[in-house]
C-alpha cells in the first residue's frame, strides 16, 4: 500500500494538505451550527432548517456559474478567490445575532465553501487516469475526513469557552490555504481542453453552457439517485447534534466525539477499502453502501444513549467508505475532458440539494412527529436510493465512458 502511495503526482499530495487545512477550519464550525443558532435565538428547529435550504439554494446557483469559469479560465485563482472570500464570511459569522443576518450569511457561506473542493476534484480528474481515480479520490476524502476528525474536537472544546474562537480560528485557516494554494498548487487545465472548451460546445453558450451535461442520462439518473443518499446524510451531520442534546442530554464535546469517529474511520480505512471495492462492480459497490447507511439510521431512531449512537456512526460510516469515493470516480470517468469541472460540480450539488432538503423534512418530522421520526424519514430516502442504484446494478449497467465517445443520448 505505502508503495502505491509514493507513486502518487507531488500535486496529488499538495491537493491532500490543502484538503486537510480546508476540513480541519470548516470542522471548527459547521458540527455546532444548528446547536448555536438555536441556544441563541430560542426558534424552532423548522425555522433554523429553512436557513440551511438557503446555504443549499444560493451555493447551487453559485456552483453552476463556478464550474464552467473553472473549465475555461482554470482551477487555480477561482480556488484561491473562494478561501479569500470563505474566510472573511467566517469573520462575520462570528458577530452575527439575529435571524435576518443569519439569513444572509449562511448563504453567502454556501456560495464560497465548497469552491476549493470543486476546484481538487477537477484537478484529479486532470492528472489521473480513469482506472486510478477512485484511489485518489479516497486519498483525499481521507485528507477531508482527517480535518474532519480533528476540527470537532477542537471546535467542541473551543465551544465551551466561547462559540467565537472557532470562527476566528476557521477564518485564520482559510486564509492560510489560499496562500498555501497560490504558492505551491500549479494549474492543471490542460490548454487544449481550455481550447475546446471554447469551441466544441457553442450551442451551450459558448463551451460554458450546461446543454451535453443535461442530456447525458446516465450522469442525470446516478445524480438524482446520489441526492436521495445526500438528503439522508445532510439530516445526520445538520441535526444530529441537537438530537442527542435536547432528547438525551449528549453534549457537545461528546457529540464531537461522535463525528470524530465518523472522520477516523475513514482516515484510517478509506484507501484500504476503496482498493478492494474496486474489485466489484461500482454500481453494486454503491448499492451495498447505501444499504450499510440506511442500516445505521435506522440505529439512530432506536438509539437511547452515547454509546449506541456511536455504534450507529460506525454502521453509517462503512456505508460512506463504501460509496462516496466510488460514485465520485464514476462521474468523473463518466465526464468529457473539457466539462470535468462542471461534471463534478453538478455532481457536488448532490450536497448541496440535500442540505437544502433533508434538515427541513428532519425539522418538520421532529416539531410535528417526534423526534426518532427524523431518522425513520432518512432511511426512507436512502432506501430508495439503494433500490434505485441495486436496479441499475442488475441491469448490468456501469456506465464508463465520457459523454463524447457514448453519445449524449445514450440510455442506461
Amino acid at each position: 500500500m505505502f508503495a502505491r502511495l509514493r507513486t502518487f503526482p507531488p500535486q496529488i499530495w499538495l491537493l491532500f494538505a490543502g484538503t486537510l487545512l480546508s476540513s480541519t477550519g470548516q470542522a471548527l464550525v459547521w458540527p455546532f451550527l444548528t446547536i448555536f443558532i438555536r441556544e441563541q435565538l430560542d426558534i424552532p428547529l423548522s425555522r433554523i432548517t429553512l436557513l440551511f435550504t438557503l446555504q443549499s439554494i444560493a451555493g447551487f446557483a453559485a456552483t453552476t456559474v463556478v464550474s464552467p469559469l473553472m473549465d475555461r479560465f482554470g482551477r487555480k485563482w477561482l480556488m484561491v478567490v473562494g478561501l479569500v472570500a470563505s474566510s472573511a464570511v467566517l469573520l462575520a459569522m462570528s458577530q452575527a445575532g439575529t435571524y435576518a443576518q443569519w439569513a444572509v450569511l449562511l448563504p453567502l457561506y454556501g456560495v464560497v465553501n465548497a469552491i476549493f473542493r470543486i476546484g481538487s476534484y477537477a484537478m484529479v480528474a486532470d492528472l489521473v487516469s480513469a482506472e486510478h481515480r477512485a484511489a485518489m479520490y479516497a486519498l483525499l476524502r481521507m485528507g477531508d475526513n482527517l480535518g474532519i476528525s480533528v476540527g470537532p474536537a477542537m471546535g467542541g472544546f473551543l465551544a465551551a469557552v466561547a462559540y467565537e474562537l472557532s470562527y476566528f480560528l476557521a477564518a485564520g485557516m482559510q486564509i492560510a490555504l489560499a496562500v498555501f494554494t497560490s504558492a505551491m498548487i500549479a494549474e492543471t487545465l490542460p490548454r487544449e481542453d481550455a481550447g475546446a472548451a471554447i469551441t466544441a460546445f457553442p450551442a451551450g453558450g459558448g463551451g460554458l453552457g450546461y446543454g451535453p451535461l443535461l442530456r447525458d442520462r446516465s450522469f442525470l439518473v446516478i445524480w438524482g439517485l446520489y441526492i436521495l443518499i445526500q438528503i439522508a446524510n445532510s439530516m445526520v451531520f445538520i441535526l444530529l447534534g441537537v438530537y442527542v442534546k435536547e432528547n438525551y442530554a449528549i453534549p457537545e464535546d461528546r457529540y464531537g466525539l461522535i463525528i470524530g469517529t465518523n472522520a477516523l474511520m475513514v482516515v484510517v480505512f478509506q484507501y484500504a477499502v476503496t482498493r478492494a471495492s474496486n474489485r466489484r462492480a461500482p454500481l453494486n459497490a454503491i448499492t451495498v453502501g447505501g444499504m450499510f447507511q440506511a442500516v445505521g439510521l435506522g440505529v439512530f431512531a432506536i438509539s437511547r444513549g452515547f454509546g449506541a449512537f456511536l455504534g450507529g456512526m460506525v454502521v453509517f460510516t462503512v456505508g460512506e467508505l463504501l460509496l462516496v469515493p466510488t460514485a465520485t470516480a464514476l462521474v468523473a470517468n463518466i465526464a468529457p475532458p473539457q466539462m470535468r469541472a462542471r461534471y463534478m460540480g453538478v455532481f457536488s450539488l448532490s450536497f448541496r440539494v440535500g442540505s437544502g432538503i433533508g434538515p427541513v423534512v428532519g425539522g418538520l418530522l421532529n416539531d410535528h412527529i417526534a423526534p426518532a421520526a427524523t431518522w425513520y424519514g432518512a432511511m426512507a430516502f436512502c432506501a430508495v436510493a439503494v433500490a434505485g442504484f441495486g436496479m441499475l446494478a442488475r441491469r448490468g449497467v456501469e456506465p464508463g465512458q465520457p459523454v463524447a465517445e457514448r453519445g449524449a443520448g445514450s440510455p442506461l
